[in-house]
């Protein structure tokens, strides 16, 4: 059976080659689903597939996706549709941060590119697929934001506090404008979360330090949550932490 053929639900994945946007993939093909990969570079997404059960990876479908190209998110939004013919669950993880984050610091080149990975490309995809998921009057957004989203810390530097409080102000509108629509949106706060990104820091954090974080499958799980409750709830927001403090 092919991927348009099939009547399993479809979920969109941003930032599916690593860390939660690969932990989030696999999660739900492993559960059945259909699942377009988004991500920039077409290898990492292949070796997100290859980490998937054989019979998960005939559903699993790898577009590369640069968020900061609103041209091309709208083209790789019409070829889900077209392979797909629906979408149930559009999970935006993808995520960037800059080691040079301080204000005192901070490029606007760099201050643009958090913006277009965090937010902007976001909203880009939002309303690439809004028309869809208003036509099936039914759609779960869930948007991997951060605890820097609530409240800023130096740790996260301005552009990321700066976008992921966007991504909150983001999935509220999404709740106030399309909840007469059928659609619901989730923001989910995380803690730190042993990724690649933690590789950006000015000073990366130890492998000890590392070891006390939550990991991708820990959010994934939110993810899957707020997206498999039935359509008359809605989470519009998880916030989740380490069990164990550390300090780094």
């Amino acid at each position: 059976m092919s991927l348009q053929e099939s009547t399993a639900p479809v979920a969109v994945v941003t930032g599916a080659g690593s860390g939660v946007g690969r932990a989030t993939a696999l999660k739900f093909a492993g559960e059945g689903w259909r699942v377009a990969l988004l991500g920039r570079r077409r290898e990492t997404l292949a070796a997100t597939i290859q980490g998937a059960a054989a019979a998960a990876r005939k559903r699993m479908l790898p577009l590369a996706c640069d968020l900061a190209d609103a041209e091309g998110i709208a083209a790789v939004a019409r070829e889900v549709l077209r392979r797909f013919r629906r979408i149930d669950v559009l999970v935006n993880a993808a995520g960037q941060n800059i080691p040079r984050r301080s204000l005192a610091e901070l490029s606007r080149a760099d201050y643009a590119a958090v913006m277009d990975a965090n937010v902007n490309g976001v909203l880009h995809l939002v309303q690439a697929f809004l028309p869809a998921m208003r036509s099936q009057q039914s759609g779960t957004i869930v948007n991997v934001g951060s605890e820097a989203g609530r409240q800023a810390s130096a740790k996260s530097g301005a552009a990321y506090v700066v976008s992921k409080f966007g991504l909150t102000g983001l999935t509220q509108t999404i709740n106030a404008e399309e909840r007469p629509n059928g659609l619901r949106a989730c923001c989910i706060f995380p803690g730190d979360i042993d990724t690649p990104l933690l590789d950006k820091r000015p000073v990366p954090p130890s492998i000890e330090a590392r070891a006390r974080m939550m990991q991708p499958d820990d959010i994934a799980a939110c993810v899957w949550f707020a997206a498999t409750l039935p359509a008359r709830a809605t989470v519009e927001e998880i916030l989740i932490r380490p069990s164990r403090t550390w300090v780094g």
